[in-house]
């Protein structure tokens, strides 16, 4: 049974038993509500608790565990000599692949339920059949592909239909120990309370585990690079040559490249958005008037809407061109195409000046009127008050925002891959092509390397090393930004 009408029946059963727990606490007590201990809608909604709840924990569970179960059970039929030729996680792709392409072919018509379940159909059949239907095969359907493929769908079909049985059960079950707790005396309210302080601890959660899923999984596959690759190559060589000829022994995978690149254009980038994102906060927040600062501060926020592959293809279209014609054969010839690191950081500039005005803005308008008003008191012009009272007094908060910004720069990755372009060299020549730690780590992952060869692993370990700059830097600024926020609070 799809999962879709298990998810409507669990539904349909909680609407169902809502209704039997009100009309159930209210035929007890003939409608007196001054009897009850709660109102009629926590009985009936006691009863949807139980009902959808330990449903639904089963369905997550069960989903999360029968793919690692079916997995295990099919790599055991796969012979080792087929193993060694690539690896595991790709002939069990290749098998996943090959069990959607029956799925297709079963509901398209092309073959028969039973011969696509049937281990000893021919290949040459089932073959012709995958490939009437569409699917979708890396490479060509061999024998063991095929019985694995269809031990997978027996697996899975079976295990979803487990699943909807015991899940349904669990719902009716559930809806009934509701039901039976549908009683004046009960305290439905507050077990409905408990339940919806748990699903909002629940949602708070969500962010820690995510955080942790991300971390762990870069840490493993780091992990399982530095153990094919010297963490001392990475980490200091200079040269960024990756190979996809063979196993890793002729790449050379140096970080120092790339994290210059991105360095740079970041540099780049904050040396635009720093002073115009400043400048424009500050006429925000003292010059403009409420009717100006209405429509104009909007419009510059729409800027952080924008698509960052929209601002890509601004700099490979407009802006790489516009700085070729200046500053290329026809100009001061000094640049030789239209990707390098001046155009992207230009672009990224633009793209960061709502982050930093807008941070910049709030942090100016929460610095207490009595500063600027004890100011003008002591004679000091408008200007003076800026400079002198305002902005020291905001200058945490501005550098934190400065902050959040750069590492917002440093994880760009759309604009440098159409702005930058894609050359990994140390330069101190803005008009050179460059590239950075993000660009390579989409590079390294689209290439044609085996994912468990050093050259795909490597894009974990890049992740991981931008990801603990970024952590740095946003802890950074979050804690200057928290100790402004205490001083003025």
């Amino acid at each position: 049974m799809p999962i879709l009408w298990v998810l409507l029946i669990v539904l349909a059963i909680a609407a169902a038993g809502y209704w039997a727990g009100r009309a159930r606490v209210l035929s007890q007590t003939g409608g007196d509500r001054r009897t009850m201990h709660s109102l009629p809608s926590y009985y009936g909604g006691n009863v949807v608790i139980k009902s959808i709840v330990p449903a639904l924990l089963a369905m997550l569970l069960w989903l999360l565990i029968q793919p690692i179960f079916v997995n295990n059970a099919v790599s055991g039929m796969i012979p080792a000599e087929v193993v060694a030729q690539t690896s595991g996680d790709l002939v069990l792709s290749e098998v996943r692949r090959a069990a959607a392409g029956l799925n297709a072919a079963v509901d398209a018509g092309v073959i028969e339920a039973d011969l696509a379940a049937d281990s000893s159909a021919p290949l040459e059949d089932v073959a012709a059949a995958l490939k009437e239907a569409g699917a979708v095969l890396t490479s060509e359907l061999t024998e063991p592909v095929l019985r694995a493929a269809q031990r997978y769908r027996n697996l899975t079909a079976t295990g979803y239909g487990v699943m909807s049985m015991v899940v349904i059960a669990l719902a009716i079950l559930g809806a009934l120990w509701g039901l039976r707790e549908a009683v004046p005396m009960f305290r439905a309210r507050n077990k409905v309370e408990e339940a919806v302080r748990m699903l909002l601890i629940g949602a708070a959660s969500i962010a820690i585990l995510t955080t942790l899923g991300i971390v762990l999984s870069l840490v493993f596959n780091t992990i399982e690079f530095f153990r094919l690759y010297p963490a001392s190559d990475f980490f200091f060589g200079l040269n960024w040559a990756p190979s996809f000829s063979g196993r890793g022994g002729s790449s050379d995978l140096g970080v120092i490249p790339l994290l210059w690149g991105t360095l740079y254009i970041s540099i780049v980038a904050l040396a635009v958005a720093i002073p115009i994102g400043l400048f424009a906060a500050i006429y925000l927040s003292e010059y403009a008037t409420p009717r100006v600062r209405s429509i104009a501060k909007p419009m510059l926020e729409i800027l952080a809407g924008i698509p960052t592959i929209v601002y890509g293809l601004f700099a490979l279209l407009t802006v790489g061109p516009l700085l070729v014609s200046v500053f290329g054969k026809e100009g001061l010839n000094i640049m030789q195409a239209g990707t390098a690191v001046v155009t992207a950081g230009l672009v990224m500039g633009i793209m960061l000046i709502p982050f930093v005005s807008s941070l910049s803005d709030d942090i100016i308008n929460a610095v207490p009127q009595a500063l600027r008003d004890g100011s003008y008191g002591l004679g000091a012009t408008k200007s003076e008050t800026i400079r002198q009272v305002i902005l020291p007094a905001a200058l945490p908060g501005i550098v934190g925002a400065i902050l959040l910004a750069a590492s917002r720069a440093i994880g760009e990755t759309m604009i440098v891959v159409l702005g930058a372009g894609a050359a990994a060299r140390l330069s101190l020549n803005p008009f050179d092509a460059m590239t950075t730690v993000t660009a390579k780590i989409v590079s390294q992952l689209t290439g044609d390397a085996d994912f468990a060869s050093p050259e795909a692993l490597v894009a974990f370990a890049l992740g991981m090393t931008l990801f603990v700059i970024t952590l740095g830097l946003n802890v950074f600024a979050l804690y200057i930004v928290r100790k402004y926020r205490e001083q003025y609070d």
